[in-house]
């Protein structure tokens, strides 16, 4: 089965060549090599397939391309189905040799439009590499494979009384969790994927395939040489395909304390966090909601909760030290004006209380049914939380947006979930306008305008205000001492320098 007209003269420009019967037996000749590495069922050029890889949860694959919120996703013209490193490889290196765009894909659970083909090409789907490799229980971490998400590692380690903490929401690839740098509401307590990732195997352009830390190797700790490991964590298939990665591991609390508590103000919930923390309580999640997403969720989930800012807490540890810990919290909120504590132990009813925050999400959607959500994504040093959050609302309500705020506010991170209607092109524009000053408000308060979901496609401009011309000329100079053919995932981090 050959691409179809439209399909092959875009897989077409990815080289140059003088004719067009050299250019068709180019493609021919790729497509044979792409189905003798990975079998006829491993090659598809189908168009549903195509469509469904070459988007992710973001807008970026529903909006047109006059607003600058949203880009010009479109589907890959091939989709490879890999099973191992060494195909994985082998396909990169037809890939090198024709010119071809590279875009790993997942689970397609981002953000950012990380997965769009922007240049077409090739999309190297991971899901056949879904093994758990190497478990070892005494050091606390295991290695697993593209295809393995965190619910699938943490339903594996069930018996062993380990688990891997680190919580997006949604059902991620660890692989792909590790190439946005993701994170989550445990990351307060157990840090993010940076902090938690040992070792990686990882596919360059070319085909050549590099262990970041030592093949094998997965100390805790090392001083050996420059920090590979962490260049390809957050670099979003920018660098290479990531095909393996080993990560810490963590045992599972004896004990677990859920409580939700409601506040007068903004500023009184976070002074209450930012105390809880100075105070040592190890607390493993502190979340916020505002006004507006706790009033979404009761409505959305049948809730009856205060419509006032609101912190959900979590504490983990032994019987006797969650006790402690309880009590100080309690003390530091109250003291802050904190009221209506609700405090769950057993899982059933810690689920239910937490039922608002894993909602937050749907419940913001179901404000204006039938309108698509984009979530922002910055990150403030804990003192300047309750200036944007408040400089935020007041500029949600002068613009007649809707964005009910959601965050880790224990580590300064929020989001507004911003509910548009995609076939309003003046909502999506003051939209856009008010991500850009979010943005860059969180910038002028010495933060980043994102701190767990990526750059992708819809941050290029605000990283290169946020990082300066002088690091983004050293990211550069990686990207084309690694990919010199600009052939991982174009477009993405970085923006297409014109020549």
């Amino acid at each position: 089965m050959l691409l179809g007209l439209t399909h092959r003269r875009c897989l077409l420009k990815c080289r140059s060549v003088k004719s067009q019967t050299t250019r068709s037996a180019v493609v021919d000749s790729a497509l044979s090599a792409f189905r003798s590495i990975c079998g006829e069922d491993g090659v598809s050029l189908a168009a549903a397939v195509r469509e469904q890889h070459g988007k992710d949860e973001s807008v970026h694959r529903c909006f047109s391309p006059e607003h600058a919120l949203l880009s010009r996703c479109r589907p890959p013209d091939v989709v490879v189905f890999p099973r191992c490193v060494e195909e994985v490889s082998a396909i990169a290196k037809v890939c090198h040799k024709h010119d071809f765009p590279i875009i790993p894909f997942g689970t397609g659970t981002g953000l950012e439009g990380g997965v769009g083909a922007v240049q077409g090409g090739v999309c190297f789907s991971l899901r056949n590499m879904d093994q758990v490799l190497d478990l070892h229980q005494e050091d606390f971490d295991v290695t697993v494979e593209p295809g393995v998400t965190r619910k699938a590692l943490n339903a594996y380690l069930r018996d062993t009384g380990l688990w891997f903490p680190v919580d997006p929401g949604a059902d991620a690839s660890l692989c792909g969790m590790a190439a946005t740098s993701a994170s989550g509401t445990n990351a307060v307590r157990y840090g993010t994927m940076r902090e938690n990732v040992l070792n990686l195997e990882v596919v360059l352009a070319d085909g050549t395939i590099v262990h970041t830390a030592g093949k094998g190797r997965r100390p805790r700790k090392t001083s050996a040489g420059y920090n590979l490991t962490n260049l390809f964590v957050g670099s979003e298939g920018t660098l290479g395909i990531i095909t393996k990665t080993t990560l810490r591991l963590y045992g599972i609390p004896e004990s677990m304390v859920s409580a939700i508590c409601s506040f007068p103000s903004v500023q009184a919930a976070v002074d209450s966090t930012v105390q809880i923390l100075q105070s040592g309580v190890p607390i493993a999640r502190i979340e916020f909601l505002d006004d507006v997403m706790i009033d979404a969720c009761n409505r959305f989930s049948s809730l009856s909760y205060p419509v006032t800012p609101t912190l959900f807490l979590e504490f983990h540890g032994s019987e006797r030290s969650l006790e402690e810990q309880v009590n100080t919290a309690e003390d530091i909120t109250q003291s802050n004006g904190g009221s209506d504590f609700q405090w769950a132990r057993d899982p059933e009813t810690r689920n239910k209380l937490w039922k608002a925050r894993h909602d937050a999400w749907y419940a913001a959607q179901a404000l204006r049914p039938g309108c698509k959500a984009y979530s922002t994504d910055v990150c403030v040093p804990l003192s300047q939380l309750p200036q944007i959050i408040v400089e935020t609302k007041e500029d949600l309500i002068e613009n007649r947006l809707t964005g009910p705020i959601a965050g880790h506010v224990g580590d300064g991170n929020f989001h507004c979930l911003m509910v548009v209607d995609p076939d309003d092109p003046e909502e999506l524009h003051r939209v856009h306008l008010f991500t850009e000053r979010l943005a860059r408000r969180a910038l002028a308060m010495d933060g980043t305008c994102t701190g767990e979901h990526g750059v992708g496609l819809g941050k290029r401009a605000l990283l290169c205000e946020e990082l300066g011309h002088t690091s983004i000329q050293v990211m550069q100079g990686l990207k084309d001492a690694l990919d010199p053919k600009n052939l991982m995932n174009p477009e993405k981090v970085l923006q297409l320098r014109r020549v």
